[in-house]
């Protein structure tokens, strides 16, 4: 960095101005020294859950941090405080779940949201998720956890009136999950300055492997367990022959800019969702489905309804993944992605391809390989498929 005469600050300030001057009229574009951050605006608050866990959304025009000014422990009352947003007048409205009313209020350098309890609870966690593909607003995520679940959930429930006994519920049965170790044997994928990317999927895929059946919650597959190279359709068919309830792919990103880093995960596109029909009239995966005749239309219906309910599972769960894994790296700006991968195309099992990172960029690589590193991301991996469940759970048994 040059070193400035404190003494020849004026000339230099004349000469600065000269020059910019001067590429101001050759057309170049000049850097100035920013101002504060423009504040963000709320666009609206939105609530989901219930009793037991409630999630509260607060739209944003632009990104923003909230503060934990009351974390509801002693009073019924969560505060936080949104530092350089703005409001006009109050925002208020009935809650939902664990939030009987909330408000948003002017307050010093920002606004503040105060959410009134139905019943005592605590803020489980905070976290800001960029916009969504094809929306625009940063989402500020808060989410409340009662203090006693044990009478929350009681204060949830609904008399039943069905008369027939209840058959097994097979969300009580262990849930299948299929991991896939990206590339392998003669297909190295990405390089790093210090490894490969089908060394890192393989080990990832291993730890996370270990700590879901350490919960034994889960049966857990792989698509491969050694350095071998399995073509992608055996990996989907790997997947739809375990009958699996959710298929991860894991890899690892590459790019021209070493600067680039930070995690994202793919669900299937609507071009891929085409692309997949086609795949499964030629290779014959069509769902077990009593057809006579093998009517084509009514496979096709079949077909559709299927895709666009497992679409929308795996954006769901991709949602989930993005959340937990944010809290261990970096993730792209644009972190939810679709694209017509192979390994995304059964139509009958929610699947997500996760990039951990960047295989060029030296943090992210760095991260990839070490195996504390490793444990963290696929810690938090491990637990957004539990939380996936956990809700897939809840909704079924409403």
């Amino acid at each position: 960095m040059r070193k400035v005469v404190i003494g020849a600050a004026r000339t230099g300030w004349a000469k600065a101005a000269l020059i910019v001057g001067a590429l101001a009229l050759a057309g170049v574009a000049v850097a100035t020294v920013q101002g504060p951050a423009p504040a963000a605006g709320v666009q609206k608050v939105r609530f989901g859950g219930d009793r037991a866990e409630t999630r509260v959304v607060i739209d944003l025009d632009r990104a923003a941090v909230g503060k934990l000014i009351g974390d509801g422990a002693a009073a019924n009352r969560v505060v936080v405080g949104l530092p350089n947003v703005t409001v006009s007048g109050d925002l208020q409205g009935a809650g939902h779940g664990l939030v009987d009313r909330w408000v948003i209020d002017e307050a010093a350098g920002g606004a503040r949201l105060s959410l009134d309890l139905s019943s005592k609870a605590v803020v489980k966690r905070r976290f800001l998720l960029p916009p969504a593909d094809g929306a625009t607003a940063f989402r500020y995520v808060i989410d409340l956890a009662a203090s006693d679940p044990a009478s929350a959930g009681s204060a949830v429930m609904r008399p039943t009136t069905v008369s027939t006994p209840a058959k097994p519920s097979a969300l009580k049965l262990k849930k299948t999950i299929v991991i896939d170790a990206g590339h392998g044997g003669k297909d190295p994928g990405s390089a790093g300055a210090n490894t490969n990317e089908k060394d890192v999927t393989l080990a990832a895929a291993k730890a996370l492997k270990a700590k879901l059946e350490k919960s034994g919650r889960f049966i857990v597959v792989l698509t491969r367990d050694t350095d071998t190279f399995i073509p992608l359709e055996s990996r989907v068919q790997i997947a739809r022959r375990s009958d699996a309830d959710l298929f991860i792919s894991l890899h690892a990103d590459s790019g021209p800019d070493v600067g680039t880093r930070g995690a994202s995960v793919y669900t299937l596109s609507e071009k891929g969702a085409e692309r997949a029909a086609r795949v499964l009239e030629k290779d014959d995966w069509l769902m077990k489905a009593s057809l006579p005749g093998r009517d084509r239309a009514v496979g096709q219906i079949l077909l559709d309804l299927s895709q666009r309910a497992t679409k929308n599972r795996s954006a769901a769960f991709a949602e989930t993944l993005l959340e937990k894994v944010g809290d261990e790296t970096v993730l792209l700006r644009r972190s939810h992605r679709d694209a017509g991968f192979i390994v995304l195309l059964a139509p009958d099992v929610p699947a997500v391809l996760l990039e951990m990172g960047f295989m060029t960029n030296l943090e992210d690589e760095k991260l990839l390989k070490s195996p504390a590193g490793r444990e963290r991301l696929m810690g938090a991996v491990a637990s957004s498929i539990e939380s996936y469940f956990a809700a897939q759970t809840r909704i079924s048994a409403r």
